[in-house]
């Protein structure tokens, strides 16, 4: 499989070959945090559309068709419309703290996005802690959200931002728990070695029922960490109007929007990464042939393919279930879905311990 380091290099090595050191350094990061948001927004604006058709689909329509070519075009019709939004701060509001939060929320995932394994040799951030500090810049998104609602000097905001946060929080455990379930299995918490670990077989096949679980445990905890449906109570468009971004308008809002698609596609990125082999390609022990015709195939187009495919499941859990009650969303992860993940932690521990896994 190719190795995309060798390029890396080699334009390192070019750039050193004319440029200072701490000019080399200043140059790459530079071209890194274009190309950071240059993807940001080229997956956002995908994924926008991507969820429109595929909802479109499991309800018989066609969704948007008319600017574009099969309207794909739409999205980029959308995006200039809030650019060109005015920006409106109304007079009670905390001016500061409102304007603070949104941009909180898109440094978070965009930090997020740093962290994930595109391709071999494709990582900006590799961390021997890499998971844990995922986590943890994943928690300042709920600050973001949590000052929107505050700022804003709106009892609606201020609900939903107490809603979202209450669900972030809570969901955040059993997440982390199936996480860990998975680091306790690898032996690991450094990302590169977490998808070299998988060249032989991915994580969901060699970790036997207990990674299956924590797969399941997984998706559910990341739908409603995303705050999307059938868990989206902090947009409950019937009681909330637009839960605790109502009150924002132009880019404002546009990047509370953008980031909750980016995070459907960073949640998907580390359930590819812990149970689906990252960017490995799929490897059956004794397959020679069929394994190296799967070294063929890009690791971009294995990674995103595997990210693609656990948001297309996310996205049909939302078009697929009806939204639920506060008091259920809550008392399903206090009673059952954190009481269950640390069962599962406990039953992997043994597994490990026994050796029974593959």
């Amino acid at each position: 499989m190719f190795n995309f380091g060798i390029w890396t290099s080699e334009f390192n090595k070019f750039l050193m070959g004319f440029l200072p050191e701490w000019a080399t350094v200043l140059v790459e990061c530079v071209i890194i945090a274009v190309l950071v948001l240059l993807t940001y927004t080229v997956l956002a604006l995908f994924y926008i559309l991507y969820e429109r058709k595929l909802c479109a689909w499991f309800q018989c329509r066609l969704g948007p068709m008319r600017v574009g070519k099969w309207g794909l075009l739409q999205v980029f019709a959308d995006m200039f419309k809030i650019l060109i939004k005015e920006l409106i701060s109304l007079k009670d509001t905390d001016r500061f703290l409102f304007k603070l939060a949104p941009y909180l929320v898109i440094t978070s995932s965009v930090v997020m996005l740093a962290c994930l394994p595109w391709g071999n040799g494709l990582q900006i951030i590799n961390y021997n802690i890499g998971i844990f500090f995922i986590l943890a810049v994943s928690s300042v998104g709920v600050l973001g959200i949590l000052l929107a609602g505050w700022a804003s000097n709106n009892k609606y905001t201020l609900i939903g931002a107490m809603r979202s946060g209450a669900q972030m929080i809570s969901y955040e455990i059993s997440l982390g728990l199936a996480i860990i379930t998975i680091i306790v299995f690898a032996g690991t918490m450094n990302i590169n070695e977490l998808v070299w670990a998988q060249d032989k077989a991915w994580f969901i096949f060699r970790g036997h029922i207990p990674a299956i679980i924590a797969f399941l445990i997984y998706i559910v905890a990341a739908t409603a960490e995303t705050n999307r449906g059938p868990f989206d109570l902090p947009e409950a468009e019937h009681e909330l109007t637009a839960g605790y971004h109502t009150e924002y308008s132009g880019i404002h809002f546009g990047f509370f929007y953008l980031a909750e698609y980016l995070n459907l596609f960073i949640v998907s990125g580390i359930a590819s990464l812990m149970f689906l082999g990252g960017w490995m390609p799929l490897h059956i022990p004794g397959w020679d042939g069929f394994n190296n015709v799967m070294n063929y195939i890009p690791s971009v187009v294995w990674f995103l393919g595997k990210s693609f495919f656990v948001s297309y499941v996310i996205i049909w859990f939302k078009w697929t279930f009806p939204r639920v009650r506060i008091d259920q969303m809550l008392s399903f992860e206090w009673k059952y879905l954190m009481p269950l993940s640390l069962a599962n932690l406990v039953l992997m521990a043994v597994f490990v311990a026994l050796g029974w896994h593959f």
